[in-house]
């Protein structure tokens, strides 16, 4: 397990799929057709008006049917449309042990949705508090690895390190400010699986660093990949080991910085999410 300067500001072997965009094809200056006449202009607006209220109806009577294939989109062969952008697959698990979502189911799917949570807690701040971090710890580690990093990591925050991040000896911050240390998973992807062993990759932007007027490391954004080797250990997935690189980064956009105050209240503000692939 490796660590970066700000504790797990890091990323990874692979990058997920990427999703294409079809862009309809410009017409060249040979494919120019002359406008269409007034009349015809209006008929094909009657035309579509039709089809979108014909189709809202239909949408409509179907709500509610219990049918299987509800809600569910089909390709032309009539499977299941892939849809790459949006959550898939088995529902998100419905308990957690010291706030972190448990019970992943033994699947591919199932390991997914374990690295992607994980990646939350240990990303989170209760990793910078002792009693929170062990906690975190032995809940998505494998019990045959804790009492090691358990040691390993109260010496990588160690109150000089901490001090690094304008916290205290005891992982809190001064009066008046925020410490900010968010994971965000963007996707995950599966390296490899045998049923009782998974590989996973989960791509992530983290926020970091502390919300306040005088602070010296305002809270700034990262991109990583963390890829989790998972074993299925007490009925649920459980990290043996784990690494951290750099990216994939995309281009910083143009919106304007906020300020410590507004970075604040959003992070109390907003909550997180329990992921499930």
């Amino acid at each position: 397990m490796s660590y970066g300067d700000d504790f797990g500001d890091t990323g990874a072997r692979t990058v997920p799929s990427q999703t294409r965009t079809r862009l309809p094809d410009e017409p060249g200056p040979s494919s120019r057709r002359a406008p269409a006449s007034p009349g015809r202009s209006l008929f094909t607006i009657i035309g579509v008006f039709v089809v979108l209220i014909g189709a809202i109806v239909f949408a409509n009577l179907s709500d509610g049917d219990g049918g299987p294939d509800e809600g569910t989109a089909r390709d032309s062969a009539g499977g299941p449309a892939t849809q790459p952008t949006a959550p898939t697959g088995e529902a998100p698990v419905d308990t957690a042990v010291n706030g972190i979502p448990t019970g992943h189911p033994q699947s591919e799917q199932g390991a997914q949705s374990a690295a992607a949570n994980y990646a939350v807690a240990l990303g989170g701040d209760g990793m910078f508090t002792t009693d929170s971090r062990h906690a975190i710890v032995g809940t998505v580690y494998d019990a045959a690895v804790v009492p090691a990093l358990v040691d390993e990591l109260d010496r990588a925050y160690s109150e000089e390190a901490l001090a690094l991040l304008g916290l205290d000896a005891e992982g809190n911050p001064p009066a008046g400010m925020t410490f900010v240390s968010r994971t965000l998973p963007v996707g995950t992807s599966l390296v490899a699986y045998t049923g009782t062993s998974a590989t996973v990759d989960v791509w992530y932007t983290g926020l970091i660093g502390m919300a306040g007027e005088s602070a010296r490391n305002p809270v700034r954004t990262t991109w990583k990949t963390w890829t989790f080797e998972l074993v299925w250990s007490d009925g649920d997935w459980k990290i043996v080991e784990d690494s951290q690189a750099d990216g994939p980064a995309p281009v910083p956009g143009d919106n304007r910085a906020s300020t410590a105050e507004e970075i604040a209240e959003a992070v109390e503000e907003f909550g997180g999410f329990t992921y499930a692939r």
